[in-house]
């Protein structure tokens, strides 16, 4: 049995500030202060594995990092959900990906067609939803545009494991940067700084 390690939680501080520092440049969403609490709360609820690895700093830098990236992952979204502007789900990326099967004329022909005075469907929303998933698609890496086009275009079976549990990381990646996108671009009501 190893001995009980005795941790030096103002070392543990310091680095954490050190790691906070660097994701706050990175994510404009958060703050050092609370990232670096993110990241000792982090260390405290993982005692056992901090222990483990006390005293190797590369170690330590890189389970701070990612607990402090999660959660500037976890605000960004939590800010995206707030605003108001329109969210994609996961599944209206995955319904967006599905119309790169019809050319463009085809998809145009398809909306508002079944639409009468008794029923409409909202499909005018696929076509906005169709330009956004382009521009986020061609943003992601490319085993990830090729996973997401042979299953849900193409609909192939996938090949192994591992590449239905990448197409699940890509379809995520897709909704998130068409979100990252959709807030971004400048909007037609706003008035430049300065005017």
């Amino acid at each position: 049995m190893s001995e009980a390690v005795e941790l030096d939680w103002e070392y543990l501080a310091d680095l954490a500030d050190k790691v906070a520092y660097g994701i706050a440049q990175s994510w404009s969403v958060v703050e050092k202060e609370d990232v670096k609490q993110e990241i000792l709360t982090h260390a405290y609820a993982h005692r056992k594995k901090i222990e483990e690895v006390y005293g190797k700093e590369d170690y330590l830098w890189q389970i701070f990092k990612k607990a402090g990236t999660q959660y500037a992952s976890r605000e960004r979204d939590y800010r995206d959900l707030e605003d108001d502007q329109y969210f994609y789900t996961v599944e209206e990326a995955k319904l967006a990906l599905r119309t790169l099967l019809y050319t463009s004329e085809e998809f145009s022909g398809m909306i508002g067609r079944d639409d009468d005075l008794l029923k409409c469907r909202v499909t005018d929303n696929l076509y906005t939803a169709r330009l956004d998933m382009e521009a986020a698609l061609n943003k992601l890496p490319e085993r990830y545009r090729t996973l997401l086009m042979r299953r849900h275009v193409l609909g192939l079976p996938y090949e192994s494991d591992a590449d239905r549990k990448a197409t699940s990381r890509a379809l995520l990646a897709l909704a998130r940067q068409m979100n990252r996108d959709t807030r971004s671009a400048p909007r037609p009501y706003e008035i430049p700084v300065g005017v």
